[in-house]
């Protein structure tokens, strides 16, 4: 079951996009819209942003985990028919400060679809509540690639 995402970019008014992950996907309904679709396992990064009269009224990201075939599931906006939500924050300063931690995790070579998933939930908790993440380092991936190739 691939998690498919529509997208939306009305310039100045309303932009949903894919800050990062590999579809599987994509298929163009008009020249402002599309649908992507990731795979079962694949993690995103997905960027919701809204203006209103007076500025904006949303901001809003998500890293999110497409699920396999009869494993539980959250219904999120914009995300059929769900996915696992491993962060969720709303408000400029929070999308900033995961914005920053995903920038970080590029520096250092590594895709922020590989992180653990363990990471984003740190960073939304962190974050959540106001306070700096830590680092993702390439000495925190490879404990990651083993612990999850010991549960293979």
């Amino acid at each position: 079951m691939n998690a498919q995402v529509e997208l939306l970019w009305l310039d100045g008014q309303i932009e949903r996009w894919i800050r990062f992950g590999r579809s599987a996907e994509e298929r163009f309904i008009d020249r402002r819209r599309r649908v992507v679709a990731f795979a079962p396992g694949a993690i995103f990064g997905f960027v919701r942003w809204r203006a209103g009269d007076y500025g904006t009224v949303e901001s809003r990201i998500a890293v999110l985990r497409a699920v396999r075939p009869g494993e539980p599931f959250t219904t999120y906006p914009f995300v059929a028919p769900g996915a696992e939500v491993l962060l969720n924050l709303s408000g400029w300063s929070r999308v900033q400060m995961v914005l920053d931690a995903i920038d970080a995790i590029e520096r250092i070579g590594l895709s922020a679809a590989a992180v653990a998933p363990d990471h984003w939930r740190h960073i939304g908790a962190r974050v959540g509540v106001g306070l700096p993440p830590r680092s993702y380092d390439r000495a925190r991936h490879r404990a990651w690639l083993l612990r999850r190739n010991l549960g293979r």
